[in-house]
């Protein structure tokens, strides 16, 4: 799905030279290393703050901790993401609550979450899903109205620029009170093994969580709250700076891929191609149809025998997950969703196609539909 042999090619000298330094001053835990790459990632997103953390999904529940949220608080997030999202929520003993989402973006729906909010509700979880931002204008006063904290999960869509109605752009994960994001080796910013990132404007939230990611502390040894130790380490952040200051030409790359497949798949009734909100644009983490009256799994085989990946994001809705099921949902409570799990296919999507290769794709999906 993703080719990261022949991006680290690119970018090879630059990334061993850096793992050679950290090698050479063991600065290998919080050495200059991540606190260069987090200054780099606050002037890039236009955030006063990034804190680094060990992964995305901790990342999601350091947020949800320094919040202050207890026991029994409501969540609202989407049913149609990937299990991190209602994990964190579920661990810490929150209450999740599931909502539908868009038909054409696959983003949460604003008028569902508005509609989910009881006395209960604390927060809300939107998913800028598979590279492209959801609604956070309407989010935001739904938020605003309700005294409500917005934690975005940016995990798919680091890049991606929202545009307000006022006019003004913000990007991806820097539009609600906390932003959270993964660094997992196949995100359109990833590193070479676990990573994550925490951003916020709120010089109060940022000391917290600058607090709970160090187990608690502030000042070393003495525990002012409950933490965890999450961290991520400087050889991952020296990887990762290099890969930020091609983050937007890593995009570019795969803006054209989309595109390409666009044009190809636009005329067959038995697919349809990617919609982007007019509010946002699409970093395409996922290249992500849904199929009409097909045999998807027949589809994957046919891909499969060319050689040719292709994956399901998601298969199964959180509601009806083993782990999750809730007798407040059931089996045709979330339509789309539920429609989406059971008709999406998702292609191979990276920075380092070739126009070969992207026709080669194509044509066989289009050569299994005839």
């Amino acid at each position: 799905m993703v080719d990261l042999a022949g991006q680290y090619k690119k970018i090879k000298p630059e990334v061993d030279q850096a793992i050679a330094e950290i090698l050479t001053n063991t600065s290998f835990i919080n050495g200059p290393a991540v606190k260069q790459f987090a200054q780099n990632l606050e002037k890039y997103l236009g955030v006063k703050h990034v804190i680094p953390c060990a992964n995305g999904t901790d990342a999601l529940q350091i947020a949800m901790m320094a919040l202050d949220l207890k026991p029994g608080d409501e969540v609202i997030t989407t049913s149609f993401t990937f299990i991190a999202t209602a994990e964190v929520i579920a661990l810490l003993q929150l209450t999740p609550v599931l909502v539908d989402v868009d038909p054409d973006t696959f983003n949460i729906d604003p008028e569902a979450v508005e509609k989910a909010i009881t006395p209960k509700t604390k927060a809300i979880v939107p998913v800028h899903l598979f590279g492209q931002c959801a609604d956070m204008d309407r989010l935001m006063e739904i938020a605003d109205k309700r005294n409500l904290f917005v934690i975005e999960d940016n995990a798919q869509a680091i890049g991606a620029v929202y545009t307000s109605k006022d006019g003004s752009t913000r990007k991806a994960g820097a539009i609600g009170h906390i932003g959270c994001t993964s660094f997992f080796p196949s995100k359109n910013l990833g590193c070479y093994g676990d990573g994550g990132a925490i951003f916020t404007n709120d010089d109060a939230l940022a000391d917290k969580l600058r607090i709970v990611v160090n187990h608690g502390m502030k000042v070393r040894y003495y525990h002012d709250v409950v933490g965890v130790n999450s961290r991520l380490d400087s050889i991952q952040a020296a990887v990762l700076d290099i890969k930020l200051k091609r983050l937007d030409a890593y995009a570019e790359a795969r803006q054209y891929a989309a595109n390409f497949y666009n044009k190809a798949f636009e005329a067959c009734e038995k697919l349809k191609t990617p919609t982007t909100a007019d509010f946002t644009t699409h970093v395409f983490h996922q290249y992500t149809l849904v199929t009409n009256n097909i045999d998807r799994q027949g589809l994957m085989d046919h891909l499969q025998s060319k050689g040719i990946a292709s994956a399901i994001y998601y298969p199964v809705p959180l509601h009806l997950q083993k782990a999750y099921l809730d007798p407040r949902y059931k089996d045709g409570d979330f339509p789309v969703t539920e429609h989406l799990s059971k008709n999406v296919i998702s292609l191979p999507m990276h920075t380092e196609f070739d126009d070969e290769t992207l026709e080669y794709v194509t044509s066989s999906v289009l050569e299994y539909l005839k």
